[in-house]
């Protein structure tokens, strides 16, 4: 005999909660962050008063206006987050994440968008995750213009989750940044990171483990336990360097792949970069990392940024202005004539 379910909204979600999807919760969700999610929205936004199942932003403000967008996601970062039992970072890190993406190309952001998915929907998780995201988008004055909660039972255990976003900017034509003009002589500028960021988190919990009394552990040399270290969010570049974007000419944001992966991407085929890794302090978590793993130096630059989320290349005459401007700023190498497929030089 067949199962019969109510007609009535509340006995139709009684059995679609018992496949493990659970309407009225994530109703309850969406009312309770509603507010924090209208704060992002900046006047550009149109406000949907027609049941639009879409988002819709008026550019303004842009002669020539080239758009700019990418997708991210915070990888495993995210098992370090559960783990913890705290949200609300890596919704940071996916803004700014993206943030600085496009930020390579010159661009301002404009709005982002959230996919959540979730084997079992848990209130507190989820507003965590987005009270980071609106936290972020509010100060880089980004609109949170549409987002995606999945319910996916069989697909994630309770608990799983994933956390994705798509980011679009816009850059006046002439304005974009272009590699073409980095030359032999010009000067590496290097930006601090807040710590490991988003990348490298398969290799961090191969070492250590996702263990709560592991990740409670207290490190001297980090004045904190390793935990809170590991979810410190990703810094975000964008009002530092805005205000000298015109001094810059080319931006590369240290991810995946480190120095040795990042850097080249921005570097015309003539030239080589050449980095002194004493210009700088390599900050505490790194080294423990490198210690704990038994790992070649060189495969750390390769997988971590050791320090330096940013680079900037600027002709030797700007440095002085752009340093004046982002305090933090610090000379790390220069950029010299191609001799040899190595790219990136660190010594």
């Amino acid at each position: 005999m067949l199962r019969k379910y109510s007609d009535s909204p509340d006995g139709i979600n009684s059995a679609y909660t018992a496949a493990g999807v659970d309407i009225d919760a994530a109703n309850d969700v969406k009312e309770r962050i509603s507010k924090d999610i209208l704060s992002t929205m900046q006047p550009e936004v149109i406000r949907d008063r027609f049941g639009f199942f879409c988002g819709l932003y008026e550019l303004k403000g842009y002669q020539h206006p080239v758009i700019v967008s990418n997708t991210d996601g915070v990888g495993t970062k995210l098992e370090i987050a559960a783990a913890m039992d705290k949200y609300d970072t890596v919704g940071i890190d996916l803004v700014y994440h993206c943030v600085n993406d496009i930020l390579t190309s010159g661009a301002d952001p404009l709005f982002f968008l959230d996919y959540i998915a979730v084997g079992k929907l848990v209130s507190y998780q989820v507003e965590g995750i987005i009270k980071g995201l609106t936290i972020a988008c509010r100060d880089v004055r980004c609109s949170l213009i549409k987002g995606e909660t999945a319910q996916m039972p069989g697909i994630f255990v309770p608990g799983g989750y994933e956390l994705a976003g798509a980011i679009v900017g816009c850059v006046e034509k002439d304005n974009i940044l272009k590699n073409e003009s980095i030359v032999a002589g010009d000067v590496v500028i290097g930006l601090p990171s807040s710590g490991v960021h988003t990348n490298g988190y398969s290799l961090v919990r191969k070492i250590f483990t996702t263990q709560r009394t592991i990740l409670d552990t207290y490190y001297r040399e980090l004045n904190r336990t390793l935990g809170e270290e590991l979810l410190e969010p990703h810094r975000c570049y964008y009002d530092d360097i805005k205000p000298v974007l015109p001094l810059v000419k080319g931006l590369a944001h240290i991810t995946g792949s480190g120095m040795i992966g990042n850097i080249p991407r921005i570097l015309p085929e003539h030239v080589n970069v050449h980095l002194n890794k004493k210009a700088w302090t390599v900050p505490a978590i790194f080294g423990l990392i490198q210690h704990q793993g038994k790992i070649d130096e060189r495969e750390m630059y390769h997988v971590f940024n050791m320090g330096i989320g940013m680079v900037i290349i600027c002709s030797e005459n700007n440095v002085n202005k752009i340093k004046g401007k982002i305090p933090d700023a610090v000379i790390i190498g220069e950029v010299v004539s191609r001799t040899d497929d190595k790219r990136i030089i660190i010594e």
